[in-house]
């Protein structure tokens, strides 16, 4: 089994926000970008973040907190897959 890297979990949230028509920042000229999908490095482990409020306010949208970077990847993946799903695109 290959290593998850940082480049990799870096597309899934770059996908991800293109899916989901989200700014592909957290921050643009210090102002948050509402919507944005981005990592949080905390606890030796990743977490996915959604900007949710314009002072940088912030959800987990996996309700998982910070865990490894398989995991994290496996439950991007599986969220890309389901919006795809819904938009009629399943390959």
């Amino acid at each position: 089994m290959d290593r998850i890297t940082e480049k990799q979990l870096q597309g899934m949230c770059d996908l991800l926000n293109r899916l989901t028509n989200s700014p592909d920042k957290p921050y643009i000229d210090g102002k948050a970008q509402i919507g944005n999908f981005h990592l949080s490095h905390a606890y030796g482990g990743v977490c996915l973040h959604r900007m949710h409020t314009s002072s940088g306010g912030v959800s987990d949208p996996f309700y998982c907190g910070h865990v490894t970077k398989r995991d994290l990847y496996n439950r991007i993946y599986s969220f890309i897959r389901g919006i795809e799903f819904q938009n009629g695109r399943d390959v």
